[in-house]
């Protein structure tokens, strides 16, 4: 009891960065996503802004008001410090900026449905419970506005998941960003099919 105490002090007093450090960043001890991410999502993770001016200039013509409609969440900077959502379950929704050729409308919605945040080890996983795509995966260190997202995407009934770097077909790999008191969003630039860049917004359920 008297170490927590004396913990907590040396925060307070700003004299013990390390220790608050830890406390205060869940993904601390989470390891650097560039030593596990495949060459073509750190490729499309280092392309973000690209995929998301592509996006919206492509949804824009159909869908501006919708996605004015949403305020932050489709801001390209509106990211905030802490990241990280805490653990617990969510409500989720997929937004699709964008089409990949001839193929899709340009901006698409999809319906609320359950998310979880779980603590695996020393990191914390992602996981989208409904609907026909569904990413799951685990959340690592970035910067202090952005966790990255490294996973893999269910399809259809499918119980079992692949693993990440089986299939590049199935590979998701997104940005976590906080962007308001109660409300993230996972950005997945260059998705494997249909869209220019994804969405997921996240809030608290309940």
């Amino acid at each position: 009891m008297r170490r927590v105490a004396g913990a907590l002090l040396l925060c307070l007093a700003g004299l013990a960065t390390q220790i608050c450090g830890a406390a205060a960043n869940p993904l601390a001890a989470a390891p650097d996503w560039r030593r596990l991410a495949t060459p073509a999502d750190r490729d499309r993770l280092r392309r973000w802004y690209e995929a998301w001016t592509q996006g919206l200039a492509q949804a824009r013509p159909v869908a501006g008001a919708d996605l004015a409609a949403q305020g932050a969440l489709f801001a390209i900077d509106a990211a905030l410090d802490d990241p990280a959502p805490p653990v617990g379950t969510y409500r989720c929704r997929t937004f699709k900026l964008g089409s990949k050729g001839a193929v899709g409308t340009g901006f698409v919605s999809y319906p609320w449905f359950d998310c979880r945040v779980a603590a695996v080890g020393e990191q914390l996983e992602l996981m989208k419970l409904g609907g026909s795509q569904r990413q799951v995966g685990l959340l690592y260190r970035a910067d202090p506005t952005r966790a990255a997202f490294l996973g893999t995407l269910l399809l259809g009934d499918e119980s079992r998941a692949y693993g990440y770097g089986a299939d590049a077909t199935r590979n998701v790999a997104g940005w976590v960003e906080r962007i308001g008191p109660h409300r993230w969003r996972l950005v997945m630039p260059y998705p494997a099919f249909e869209s220019t860049i994804d969405v997921l917004e996240l809030v608290p359920a309940g």
